[in-house]
């Protein structure tokens, strides 16, 4: 009986591991995105905090071109410091006051999607910026946007210090690895890609 016991248990034990095997495993595809410089780690975050830190930041806009330029004055006055480490959350990064291109980049666009402003991850080498659809009639006709699937999106660069919405793209199309999704971290089709006014 004691034996039979044993292996029941040995046996629940056994699917309780690969059980959570299987958890760990989906996890880390979640966060995890292959390019040809290796693994980006998606780190974004919906918490009360964020969602409170965006509303602060933002209480005095009544439109979206005044909330995407609060944030991203935010994000780019946060000193820019290499993390050689995983990526900080963006709470980490915030408490720390430093990250790199993919921590202010994952602070800023967790800070967007809590404002309900539609933005994605651009990766390319060695770098990582944000894109964000804006539809501001000063923006349309003055400020290039990458256009993808025939929608404009504007450039936000984190780590360069008091920048613009529209950040000048300084990559060639063809150098633009992915484009992801950041809550559900999946790949955007990029087969039409264009830059211009």
């Amino acid at each position: 009986m004691s034996q039979t016991l044993s292996k029941v248990v040995l046996g629940i034990l056994a699917l309780y591991f690969l059980y959570l095997f299987s958890q760990a495993i989906e996890i880390v595809n979640r966060r995890h995105i292959s390019t040809d410089d290796g693994v980006y780690i998606n780190s974004t975050s919906s918490s009360p905090y964020i969602k409170e830190l965006a509303t602060n930041l933002t209480k005095h806009c009544n439109n979206d071109l005044c909330r995407v330029q609060t944030i991203l004055d935010y994000i780019t006055n946060i000193p820019y410091k290499i993390n050689n480490f995983q990526a900080h959350s963006p709470q980490h990064t915030i408490q720390e006051n430093f990250g790199d291109c993919d921590d202010k980049s994952n602070l800023l666009i967790s800070l967007l999607h809590e404002l309900k402003l539609e933005s994605y991850f651009v990766l390319v080498p060695k770098h990582i910026f944000v894109i964000v659809a804006l539809e501001e009639v000063h923006l349309t006709h003055f400020i290039k946007g990458l256009y993808l699937n025939g929608k404009k999106y504007y450039i936000l660069e984190s780590t360069a210090k008091n920048s613009p919405i529209g950040f000048p793209l300084r990559y060639q199309l063809d150098e633009i690895k992915a484009i992801i999704e950041p809550f559900q971290n999946k790949k955007i089709n990029i087969k039409n890609l264009e830059w211009k006014l």
